[in-house]
């Protein structure tokens, strides 16, 4: 059986990484506030929802980005 050496925590990238979920998030929202202007009733508030978990998940990301950041200024001490 060989042994398995965990991989290195690569971090370098993070940033970048975040940074494109953020973007991906915010075109999501667009979209969802776009089909809304179609859609009633429960598709419609169920849209508002899910819009409303993504600003959220923004919110999350922003902090996660600023660590990162920082964890990068300060040489990734892990």
């Amino acid at each position: 059986m060989s042994k398995h050496t965990p991989k290195p925590d690569d971090r370098s990238d993070n940033v970048e990484k975040l940074q494109d979920m953020v973007k991906n998030t915010k075109d999501n929202m667009e979209a969802a506030e776009e089909l809304m202007a179609y859609t009633h009733g429960r598709e419609k508030e169920a849209l508002k929802k899910k819009n409303a978990r993504r600003e959220e998940s923004l919110e999350g990301f922003r902090k996660e980005i600023l660590d990162e950041e920082n964890a990068r200024k300060n040489g990734y001490s892990s």
